[in-house]
């Protein structure tokens, strides 16, 4: 089989958000050798969903440190939510980004990994709320995808249990945090290559490393 490279993220994950040009220029590097599967892993589901209320002045602490490890911004409308987290509406709640992905997987799949940024950067910098239908609206017709079809199922019960799925997915691997990346080499073979935040170079070196190993031909 050709070899798997698994980024299991979730939307509402600032580090995840920092990751994404990491991994974007990883899969672009490794297009001819690897797959990409996205995983959304479910941070924020179950007792873990929360108001910003809650949450809102961690990020606030927290986001500056994103920044400057990893060189994303964060957009000031976002930032208003975490700052006056008592006036905003806001719940975090993983499942609904988690649908929206495998509606997406459902027309492109190969457009997996460039619609999980498109969502973390409509919520980290648009500040856009994702647990709201109209936040995913705009990147219909970017993806190619019926309205109609979309909210149809980003209602139904099939694709809510695709995402609890991955989600479950997301366990057997051993997730414990995000983002996480795993390559899976053949059906029982899969090595560990990042456990949270990485940069490039690291990432670069670990996959090659593995592809030297299993004696697939390096990406040059």
């Amino acid at each position: 089989m050709k070899p798997v490279l698994i980024y299991c993220y979730d939307a509402y994950c600032g580090w995840c958000y920092g990751f994404s040009p990491v991994i974007k220029k990883i899969a672009a590097q490794y297009k001819d050798i690897v797959e990409i599967e996205v995983l959304s892993g479910g941070m924020m589901i179950g007792d873990q969903v929360m108001p910003i209320e809650k949450i809102g002045p961690y990020i606030q602490n927290a986001y500056q440190r994103v920044e400057e490890l990893t060189g994303v911004k964060f957009g000031e409308d976002f930032l208003w939510h975490t700052a006056n987290p008592d006036k905003s509406d806001w719940i975090l709640n993983s499942e609904k980004p988690a649908i929206a992905l495998c509606i997406l997987k459902d027309f492109d799949i190969n457009s997996q990994l460039a619609f999980a940024a498109d969502l973390q950067y409509a919520l980290n910098f648009e500040g856009r709320d994702l647990d709201d239908d109209e936040a995913y609206r705009h990147l219909l017709d970017k993806y190619h995808i019926p309205a109609d079809e979309f909210y149809s199922k980003l209602k139904s019960e099939e694709y809510k249990e695709k995402a609890h799925y991955e989600f479950a997915l997301c366990k057997q691997l051993q997730v414990e945090g995000f983002p996480q990346v795993v390559l899976q080499t053949d059906e029982t073979k899969f090595y560990l290559l990042s456990k949270g935040y990485t940069d490039y170079e690291t990432l670069n070196n670990r996959i090659q490393s593995i592809l030297a190993e299993i004696a697939t031909p390096l990406y040059t």
